[in-house]
């Protein structure tokens, strides 16, 4: 059983139709090449796939030869301007290669006298010449390294106002605590001097309290010490007095007794009337002492 005929219709699968071109155009290259040798026939295969990749195949030394062959054997007309545009093609791609080339060469000439080597062959005007634009070059340099010095020192400068500022904001933020620390202190002392004030002013008034009972005290002292020393007085004056009456009364007596006259009266040896005769005795019981002590006896004198 063979197979079947395939229906001719665009292939929707796309791995299935890149399968089947890579197939088919192995297929017609390898029958291009089978035709070639088996019938010597010059064969000339140009394929576009759809992605615009190009295979060819030519039984000649150059596909161009055998396209121009191709024109040559068409019209007259368009063979002669087939074959003039390929003649203008090849001559304008050759001198463009021409050209490259030169310049190319006169490049590499410039570069090896840039560099100082094969400067014989040149005049003084292509050695001045090259002096200037080896000038021209150093300034493009010196410009060039400058800028790029000025950018960086640009960028310096830029990085070191960012470190000032950082450092001012660090400075302030240290000069806030120490500020805040030193109000923190002087509160403190304030605190500690108000304490130390008030401990004083107690203390002071502690003393002036002290000093006031004092005073008070030495007021009392100096009010009993006078009152001490009225009473002394007093006493003396009492004391005085009554060893003047004693005195007198012993004068008397004594008077009596010269006399060969005594007769006690019922009177007090002061004189005085309206004491009973106790009192009189009383008063010489008790003057008795009083008048042992300075040298009188009753009746006898020393």
């Amino acid at each position: 059983m063979g197979r079947g005929r395939v229906e001719l219709k665009l292939i929707e699968n796309k791995i299935n139709r890149q399968v089947t071109f890579a197939k088919r155009r192995n297929g017609l290259l390898k029958k291009a090449y089978e035709l070639s040798v088996l019938c010597d026939a010059e064969v000339a295969l140009i394929i576009f796939s759809s992605k615009g990749k190009l295979y060819e195949y030519c039984s000649s030394s150059s596909m161009l030869k055998t396209l121009e062959r191709y024109q040559r054997n068409t019209n007259s007309s368009t063979s002669q301007s087939s074959e003039i545009v390929a003649l203008d093609v090849q001559d304008e791609t050759y001198q463009d290669y021409l050209k490259l080339k030169a310049r190319a060469e006169v490049l590499q000439q410039n570069n090896r006298n840039l560099q100082g080597e094969d400067l014989g062959p040149l005049s003084v005007k292509e050695l001045e010449q090259l002096e200037n634009q080896l000038e021209v070059s150093l300034k493009q340099v010196q410009s060039t390294r400058t800028q790029y010095m000025f950018d960086h020192l640009t960028e310096l400068q830029q990085k070191e106002q960012m470190l000032r500022e950082a450092n001012k904001t660090l400075n302030k933020k240290k000069v806030d605590e120490d500020k805040a620390e030193i109000d923190l202190q002087f509160s403190w002392q304030a605190g500690e001097q108000r304490r130390q004030q008030q401990v004083d002013d107690h203390r002071r008034k502690i003393a002036l309290q002290l000093s006031r009972q004092e005073g008070e005290q030495r007021r009392q002292q100096q009010q009993m010490d006078e009152h001490k020393a009225e009473m002394a007085l007093q006493w003396s004056w009492q004391a005085s007095e009554q060893q003047r009456q004693f005195a007198a009364y012993n004068h008397h007596i004594n008077a009596a007794a010269s006399e060969r006259f005594f007769q006690p009266l019922e009177c007090t040896p002061s004189l005085q009337s309206g004491n009973s005769l106790s009192n009189a005795s009383n008063m010489m019981n008790s003057a008795a002492p009083v008048q042992n002590l300075l040298g009188f006896f009753p009746g006898w004198t020393l």
